[in-house]
């Protein structure tokens, strides 16, 4: 399990990121605050505050083909 911080600031940005993530077998949460929403679900993600960094974590131990595919929306 391995956990980043990432930024949606425009409605492409979710759509671009759903569709990377939809390509993956691994199970993605994305948390912001106490909601904790599935990385896969366009509607989920809509539901948190995108204002703010929003935290992934992404269930499985080989996460680096999978972090390489989003580093665009990845923040420091």
């Amino acid at each position: 399990m391995k956990s980043v911080k990432i930024r949606l600031s425009t409605i492409a940005d979710v759509r671009d990121f759903v569709n990377i993530l939809a390509k993956t077998e691994i199970d993605i949460d994305l948390c912001s605050g106490r909601y904790v929403v599935d990385g896969k679900s366009i509607m989920g993600i809509f539901s948190l505050d995108l204002l703010s960094p929003i935290t992934l974590t992404a269930h499985s131990d080989d996460t680096d083909e999978l972090f390489e595919s989003i580093a665009r929306f990845i923040v420091e």
